[in-house]
């Protein structure tokens, strides 16, 4: 398969937004939104006072490098996960509604409805603070904070599975940083009217919750239902009968 077909795939072209979406849930978690200031301090060596006055070019700098960090753990995950579906392509649609069941559970964890599976696992020991240790606490932070982010992370390693290839689980996972990472951006490019958004989202926590969750327990109906092959079969007639304008 060449590398255009890959990244317009039926399953990919509609699994990679709702990745890129789960990613921006996650970032509009308690257990992450909270943090972001704390983040960006850290991985610029600065103080709140000094983001605000003079740190964008430290601050994008510092947030990029933690995104980096935690995108190579996240990508590895991918590359597993779409790697171990290849070999299990015999048993694909006993799988599918298995993780479409397990997908529905994270939804309804997310919503709050199975306690326990919303926790933090820290590291009792950080990177020195700066740029220099950035990266790696990029990578800390997609270590001990999968469980944490479990629920969206666990419904999007569920899809790199259905596509049963390294590559197109690697992509799919990029697609969930891309939505994490994002706002981590905007974030140091803004970062006072951003701070001034948390406060916004963190009113409206219960909303952001069930939304987040009734979205993965969406994808999971449609991965039990079969509807999920029915729409990617339907988006692989679109995109094959597409034809440029030039």
């Amino acid at each position: 398969m060449g590398a255009a077909e890959t990244v317009t795939s039926g399953s990919l072209f509609a699994a990679a937004p709702l990745a890129a979406l789960a990613g921006l849930v996650s970032f509009a978690s308690p257990c992450v939104l909270p943090l972001v200031p704390g983040y960006l301090s850290y991985v610029t060596g600065m103080s709140g006072a000094d983001l605000a006055e003079r740190g964008r070019g430290r601050l994008l700098a510092g947030a990029s490098l933690f995104i980096a960090g935690f995108t190579a753990v996240f990508v590895s995950y991918g590359v597993v996960f779409g790697g171990l579906g290849r070999w299990l392509l015999e048993y694909q649609d006993q799988i599918t509604r298995v993780l479409g069941v397990v997908t529905i559970v994270f939804g309804l964890a997310f919503m709050g409805f199975v306690p326990g599976l919303q926790r933090t696992v820290k590291s009792g020991r950080l990177p020195a603070a700066g740029l220099a240790g950035a990266p790696l606490l990029g990578v800390l932070f997609g270590l001990g904070w999968t469980p944490c982010i479990g629920p969206t992370l666990g419904a999007v390693q569920g899809l790199a599975i259905t596509e049963a290839s390294a590559g197109r689980g690697a992509l799919l996972s990029l697609a969930y940083c891309v939505g994490l990472g994002l706002p981590f951006v905007v974030t140091a490019v803004a970062y006072r009217r951003a701070l001034g958004a948390f406060g916004a989202v963190k009113r409206h926590y219960p909303l952001v919750m069930r939304a987040g969750g009734g979205m993965l327990v969406l994808i999971g109906v449609l991965l039990v239902s079969g509807l999920w092959g029915d729409l990617t079969i339907e988006l692989r007639s679109w995109i094959s009968g597409f034809e440029p304008v030039i």
